[in-house]
């Protein structure tokens, strides 16, 4: 059972009592957002023409010295919003015609955005729900979210627990994600689709990091030999040095165009038949425009 008197909602278990304070997260009991809009750079069977109605969340549960979203997930640029006032910008998306409503890292709010989902389905909500995130996830936590969350989106980081340590202060992270991957696919299967548009299972997304830090080969080997070659993959190459990677030279840059080759190559070694990969980039024109002024 979802505890936030003594937080167990990630796999931090940090315990505080988050009515009086923040936990790891830096979050207490009041959700936080820094925006909410419709969203046409997520993967072409997510967004397609009608776009993703997006929510991204203030604060995490990670503290990735990469972030490129910092100053919503370290810094908490956001405002506080009420359970109600989350339900009705589910409706408020719908209306609007959006393919999805896409929760961007919501795991520390688990609790409180469940009961919004729930509010926003009593009110008429029928697009499917994404959830995005960082697979740092408890088992149980995901099982709270079944038959709500039709869509999961999560961003398997890691199969190196010096990387996850170092980078993301996440040194149990290779353990617990698989295990939470697992429970999203138990819960949804493999993705599929309706008119090339996403209703419903899992696709992974994977961040290349200089160096092949985060050892895209065994991510996607673990994937092929517990998920099966079916599996959505979208394997992203916009990683750029940001935030605090200054302090750690070997990702303190671009990739390199070997670097993505070779991650392109275990994609096909592998032999996935569905997903996206994104071409190479050293930019970071996708990225929302986050205001610092809503932060109340």
């Amino acid at each position: 059972m979802l505890n936030l008197e003594e937080c167990n909602v990630c796999p931090h278990k940090c315990g505080v009592n988050r009515y009086i304070e923040t936990g790891y997260c830096k979050a207490d009991i009041n959700v936080k957002l820094n925006l909410y809009q419709i969203n046409f750079t997520d993967e072409p069977n997510l967004s397609s023409k009608n776009g993703s109605g997006n929510i991204y969340f203030s604060h995490c549960n990670t503290s990735c010295v990469y972030c490129n979203s910092f100053s919503v997930s370290q810094f908490g640029w956001g405002k506080v919003v009420s359970k109600q006032s989350l339900a009705d910008i589910m409706i408020g998306f719908e209306q609007s015609g959006v393919n999805n409503v896409h929760l961007v890292t919501p795991t520390h709010y688990s609790p409180q955005i469940i009961e919004g989902i729930k509010l926003a389905k009593e009110m008429g909500l029928s697009v499917p729900i994404v959830w995005n995130s960082n697979a740092y996830e408890n088992v149980e936590t995901l099982r709270e979210l079944e038959g709500l969350v039709d869509i999961y989106l999560p961003d398997f980081r890691y199969f190196d627990s010096k990387a996850a340590k170092d980078y993301s202060n996440a040194e149990n992270y290779p353990d617990v994600a698989p295990k939470a991957i697992l429970e999203m696919f138990r819960q949804v299967g493999h993705l599929k689709e309706s008119n090339e548009i996403a209703k419903k299972g899992i696709m992974i997304r994977i961040l290349l990091l200089p160096e092949n830090r985060n050892r895209v080969d065994k991510i996607l080997k673990w994937i092929h030999d517990n998920l099966g070659k079916r599996t959505y993959i979208s394997l992203m190459s916009q990683y750029y040095p940001t935030y605090s990677t200054a302090a750690y030279p070997e990702i303190n840059r671009v990739l390199t165009k070997k670097e993505y080759e070779f991650a392109v190559d275990k994609l096909e070694v592998f032999g996935f038949e569905n997903g996206f990969v994104q071409d190479i980039k050293g930019n970071n024109d996708w990225q929302p425009n986050f205001a610092k002024e809503n932060n109340k």
